[in-house]
């Protein structure tokens, strides 16, 4: 189906590139040095999505900072070991900038180690912008970052979609009136994300280019 969508605004970890295992092996290492045996894989992953400041700030208000700064030492030294590439993204962007399509990503990451991600896995190129942990007030899902993207864009949301694999991305969207895509590859599973109604579900990026029929 052809629409009026000119902007696509991505999440990064864990929907344009595999920081999964990355995000994990940190929250297990920071969370062992502080609770020695209290935490296991299962236990962390409800911690992909949200800013280090909420997860910390709710185990230890008081710790926070220098729980940040362990998780960052960690995360920065593993990086380029253990971050991968999905399947079909390269693919996808090199169609959609080619048919003029404005990209633009918006994470909860810090400005430099999410460009640290997008280097590595050769994304610059693709994208105009970037939004980033310390460039809003407020984090998704609250609207903020992907209105400051879409004005940064000269968008505006009923020409755009918010793609995600995290609740946080389609409640942001939908708060900021975007259509929103989740993708079936988070690793918090297809069936939870359903759970929040994202107007479409990705099973590979490539279907991004059938909704917006360009296939």
């Amino acid at each position: 189906m052809k629409n009026n969508i000119t902007t696509i605004l991505f999440d990064l970890d864990g929907t344009l590139i595999d920081t999964n295992e990355l995000i994990i092996s940190t929250y297990l290492h920071t969370l062992e040095r502080y609770y020695p045996g209290n935490y296991s894989r299962e236990d962390v992953l409800p911690f992909l999505g949200p800013t280090l400041n909420e997860v910390f700030g709710k185990m230890a208000p008081d710790r926070v900072e220098e729980m940040i700064l362990e998780y960052r030492a960690y995360n920065i030294a593993n990086h380029d070991l253990m971050v991968r590439e999905f399947a079909g993204v390269i693919e996808t962007l090199d169609i959609l900038k080619g048919k003029g399509y404005k990209l633009g990503i918006v994470t909860t990451k810090r400005h430099d180690v999410a460009l640290k991600g997008i280097h590595l896995m050769k994304l610059d190129s693709y994208f105009d912008v970037v939004v980033a942990y310390d460039h809003v007030k407020k984090v998704k899902p609250d609207p903020e970052p992907i209105y400051l993207a879409l004005e940064q864009l000269d968008s505006k949301p009923e020409e755009a979609m918010m793609v995600g694999d995290n609740f946080h991305d389609v409640l942001a969207g939908k708060n900021a009136g975007t259509k929103t895509v989740g993708v079936a590859w988070t690793i918090k599973g297809r069936d939870y994300l359903a759970k929040y109604d994202p107007d479409y579900m990705l099973e590979n990026m490539s279907d991004l280019l059938d909704i917006l029929g360009e296939s």
